[in-house]
């Protein structure tokens, strides 16, 4: 069975992976196994060079083949932002939500287009490596609403659903979200490598 390590500390990332891989003949390890590993600081100007710096590192210092990827939401009215420091843009997921829907306050729900966007990358130890990007359209809501997920997800309105992804649950948000598409394309190269 294929092995390979997760590269983020990010535990609902690990299980939104981990449930679109279920299935495979893929063993997902977790960097809890692995916990003297260096902090890799995400310094890139992209998803894709961050997601590569950190799989590629990762990589080196276990010998594993290793997956990363690096999200984020933008948001038309911003100009993109808070893109590749959407994970840092605060200390937790409600001050960043905050943060967010302070800056959007009187924005009318037809200026409130965002995406999420999120760049994979798969590295052999051998060195080779494959990257997949994917996005998911959606729109900021005015509050909060939903259980589910993490991050920006009560937010994040589909507009087909009419649900958050926060609403929506992890059965339909891992068959439509950003990570998704991404991780679809990367079980296809996975397939295709190891036949």
């Amino acid at each position: 069975m294929l092995e390979i390590l997760i590269a983020t500390n990010n535990l609902g990332k690990v299980k939104e992976i981990k449930d679109i891989l279920d299935g495979r003949k893929i063993k997902i390890l977790t960097m809890k196994g692995f916990p003297h590993l260096p902090k890799i600081e995400e310094d890139g100007k992209t998803y894709q060079e961050n997601s590569f710096k950190k799989a590629r590192k990762i990589s080196e210092y276990t010998g594993k083949i290793c997956l990363a990827d690096d999200s984020g939401l933008e948001i038309d009215y911003l100009k993109g932002k808070p893109g590749i420091y959407s994970s840092r843009w605060g200390n937790s997921d409600e001050e960043r939500i905050n943060k967010v829907l302070k800056l959007l306050e009187n924005v009318p729900i037809n200026k409130r287009n965002a995406k999420f966007v999120c760049a994979a990358v798969l590295v052999f130890p051998d060195g080779k490596t494959y990257m997949v990007k994917e996005e998911c359209n959606g729109i900021i809501e005015f509050k909060p609403k939903g259980e589910h997920g993490f991050g920006y997800d009560p937010i994040f309105l589909i507009p087909e659903y009419n649900k958050t992804f926060a609403e929506l649950g992890d059965k339909i948000k891992n068959q439509i979200s950003h990570r998704a598409k991404a991780m679809r394309k990367m079980v296809d190269i996975i397939s295709e490598v190891v036949s």
